[in-house]
């Protein structure tokens, strides 16, 4: 009899578990579809503090715009939003991509100089977290990390630390550092959601230790507004999204090799982005693997 009792106490236990659990996860999704929609947007950058004696610290970068949020991959293990900028109020403009998978083990983590060092990671490493892969606006990478969502006191929010190449705003401006060392936070807000970073600038060099230029924080404010005012960019996705999901599925057979990977900045003096804007949105799978590919270092 205790020995029964004792069982259907383990099995209530366990049951329980795995409630919870499922109601924390279904949480994390909640969450990040809540990032999806129409946005007005303010991105505010501003460098905070340098070791460097005479540093002289670079000008606040303040902008904004209206930005189209559609989840575009709806998956239990993995769901993916691609961003759309609309520019004067009728050009739109692909922008970044980010997907989240859930106990993720494989892994781009970024180096320096273009390059990314694959790496898996032990299932317990990311029990019950979600990787945020973040992509550029022809669909290579930026960066990645791994994190828990956390849902307490009313908030919602995911943050991590991670290597980065130099964000867009700097990548043709400045050459004083090579790697950005992010620290993400995504919060749920009332309003929307807020992209968070404490920035670190960093200088590094083989074989030796990095070097902080400079530390920067950022405000990526995300408003919500009608999805009425994006519709040019919904049309614009229905009517692209066959070429740009045959890009995808180029770059995920790379991806899916699990090897390092190093990419070229630029072919015929230009880079990869240009190649791909410029395509028909007609263009068959294989031409568009002939371009891409053309990026790839051996």
């Amino acid at each position: 009899m205790k020995i029964e009792k004792i069982s259907t106490l383990f099995l209530l236990l366990v049951s329980m578990i795995i409630s919870a659990q499922t109601d924390k996860k279904q949480k994390d999704i909640e969450a990040i579809k809540a990032m999806c929609g129409c946005y007005e947007v303010t991105f505010k950058y501003s460098e905070t503090f340098s070791p460097k004696e005479g540093y002289e610290k670079s000008k606040d970068y303040v902008t904004g715009g209206l930005e189209w949020a559609e989840l575009i991959t709806d998956e239990d293990n993995k769901l993916s939003i691609q961003h759309l900028l609309i520019v004067r109020d009728s050009m739109i403009i692909k922008h970044w991509r980010q997907d989240w998978l859930y106990e993720n083990t494989d892994v781009h983590n970024y180096v320096k100089g273009n390059s990314w060092k694959y790496t898996s990671l032990k299932p317990e490493q990311v029990k019950g977290q979600w990787t945020q892969k973040v992509y550029q606006v022809d669909d290579s990478p930026r960066y990645s990390g791994s994190s828990t969502w956390v849902h307490v006191d009313g908030k919602h929010y995911w943050e991590n630390k991670t290597n980065a190449p130099l964000p867009r705003r700097e990548y043709t401006k400045r050459s004083d550092y090579n790697v950005m060392i992010r620290g993400n936070r995504h919060e749920i807000t009332d309003y929307g959601w807020v992209h968070e970073q404490d920035n670190d600038k960093i200088i590094r060099e083989h074989q030796k230790e990095d070097v902080i230029l400079a530390k920067e924080k950022g405000y990526n404010i995300y408003t919500k507004v009608a999805d009425e005012k994006c519709k040019l960019a919904s049309i614009w996705w229905k009517n692209n999204q066959n070429f740009w999901t045959s890009v995808r599925a180029e770059w995920d057979q790379i991806y899916n090799r699990n090897t390092d990977l190093t990419l070229k900045k630029s072919v015929d003096e230009k880079p990869l982005y240009k190649f791909l804007f410029g395509m028909d949105v007609k263009t068959k799978r294989k031409d568009i693997a002939e371009v891409v590919n053309k990026f790839l270092k051996q």
